[in-house]
């Protein structure tokens, strides 16, 4: 019997000058590294983020960015990936930032076949979603999925196969077919959606 494949290290870079999050609870078992960038002119972190951040343990650094000047935070998150992803180039690496300017380094770095993404929430991070969904009430589930639809007004997936890639993808890519299923099914009992010849129609609040 061959031993499991260790899980690919997840590396989170949050640009504190653009987004701050409340907390960082992220589950002990996952393999990652947060670095916190903090800029020079930010002297105060929340205590309830702070509290949360020394929970990691080493599992989180700050790095304190000593100068000021225009892109000087985002050029050292670019600087730490750049690093990481030559003694790591199969590790995963998110931006937490609603800086679109990293996108145009992110389209360069895939080409180059490192997986980085930006998000601009915390809790958008695949293995942080997964924690939080996975405690969700099947109800509390079905409101977040409810609520992710709506969101997506006309774009909403027209196929009972494409909804349910869809609450995979809101799940965190972590729930078997099977519970899929049953939060579809939800969906028609709650009198949400309507399926038909494997085609889906809304009825939800402010859907069209």
């Amino acid at each position: 019997m061959s031993a499991n494949k260790p899980s690919k290290k997840n590396y989170i870079f949050i640009d504190f000058e653009n987004v701050q999050p409340s907390s960082l609870n992220i589950p002990e078992n996952n393999n990652y590294k947060v670095f916190i960038f903090v800029g020079a002119n930010q002297k105060k972190i929340p205590v309830e983020l702070a509290t949360s951040i020394q929970n990691l343990g080493n599992k989180a650094e700050y790095i304190i960015i000593n100068g000021v000047g225009k892109n000087a935070l985002d050029f050292h998150i670019a600087f730490y990936i750049g690093k990481l992803s030559v003694t790591e180039p199969t590790a995963f690496f998110h931006i937490i930032s609603k800086d679109t300017g990293y996108d145009v380094l992110i389209s360069h770095l895939k080409e180059k076949k490192i997986s980085v993404y930006r998000y601009t929430n915390f809790n958008e991070i695949p293995l942080v979603k997964k924690s939080t969904f996975e405690t969700l009430s099947a109800n509390a589930q079905i409101t977040e999925i409810a609520d992710y639809l709506v969101r997506r007004g006309n774009a909403k997936p027209r196929k009972v196969n494409t909804l349910a890639n869809t609450i995979m993808s809101i799940s965190g890519r972590t729930l078997c077919q099977e519970k899929i299923n049953d939060l579809i099914n939800l969906l028609e009992q709650k009198k949400m959606i309507t399926i038909k010849d494997k085609s889906v129609t809304y009825k939800l609040r402010n859907s069209k």
